[in-house]
């Protein structure tokens, strides 16, 4: 509750004002003010003038007549707009002017007559270049045909010692790749040599014929040359080519194919020592050749 005096504002509906102790029996009740219900009949100083759409009828009295607007004039045309009172072009003026004298039809027209170069100057070559037509035979490009070089530029086949030797000495390092893996298991595992028929003898043999397989395949695939054969100066190529690297594929079958020459008592290895290219079997499968490098 608001007091009327000190304008306190109160949240309690005492008789009282609690700032100021005045009575609020003593502030006189607002009167209500009396709005007039709005008609059509225009009410004020704007009552002389008259409403559009009204129907009442307009006053009669001079007062009224002198004050009273005229009504605008109707638009009839484009020209009554303000955008087009300066328009002084008419609309039915042609747009495009003929000419004076017409032209020829199209058909009719020649082309001007250009003057015939002389048939004795040459033409002279743009930026430096002949006009001849290059050949489409293109002079560097390789045969589709490969011939093989000549026997006498062919390496010879590796002989019987050399393929022994490097065979050898692979032994030697395969060994003792085996007996440091087995060594370490041993470790690992926490035996001692005495201990040693404890471990596997099946799972234990086939990782170390994973071991020699990766091993062949990698350093024959890298340079066609194990360690054994760096040493004996003899090298794996493809059969189709003097030299290059022998493909991925071809060195694990020629991996693989070591057990196929191995296992019917060594019997894969004789070819080698026969005939002009001594081709094992394991050569064969792999479609590989040893040559002296």
């Amino acid at each position: 509750m608001r007091c009327p005096k000190c304008q306190y504002i109160s949240f309690d509906n005492g008789a009282r004002c609690r700032n100021c102790g005045y009575e609020f029996s003593l502030t006189t009740p607002p009167q209500a003010i009396d709005l007039p219900i709005h008609t059509d009949e225009p009410i004020g100083p704007l009552a002389d003038f008259a409403l559009e759409g009204s129907r009442q009828t307009p006053r009669t009295d001079s007062t009224a007549a002198d004050t009273i607007a005229p009504a605008p004039r109707p638009i009839t045309s484009s020209f009554d707009l303000p955008l087009f009172k300066d328009r002084k072009i008419s609309d039915d003026a042609p747009r495009v002017v003929a000419p004076a004298t017409p032209r020829h039809p199209l058909a009719v027209r020649r082309a001007t007559p250009t003057s015939p170069r002389p048939a004795s100057a040459p033409e002279e070559p743009l930026l430096g270049f002949t006009n001849e037509e290059p050949s489409r035979v293109r002079p560097f490009a390789p045969s589709v045909t490969t011939t093989r070089a000549d026997p006498e530029d062919v390496p010879a086949a590796a002989t019987l010692i050399p393929r022994v030797s490097a065979a050898v000495l692979d032994a030697v390092v395969l060994s003792t790749i085996a007996s440091i893996v087995f060594y370490l298991t041993l470790r690992i595992c926490g035996l001692t040599w005495a201990h040693a028929t404890v471990i596997p003898l099946v799972p234990f043999v086939s990782f170390l014929l994973l071991i020699a397989g990766g091993y062949f395949t990698l350093f024959t695939a890298a340079g066609g040359q194990t360690i054994g054969k760096m040493a004996a100066g003899i090298r794996v190529v493809p059969m189709e080519m003097e030299s290059g690297r022998v493909p991925l594929g071809h060195s694990v079958m020629r991996a693989a194919g070591y057990a196929v020459s191995a296992l019917p008592a060594g019997l894969g290895f004789l070819p080698a020592l026969v005939g002009e290219e001594k081709r094992a079997v394991h050569d064969r499968l792999a479609d590989t050749r040893v040559v002296k490098v």
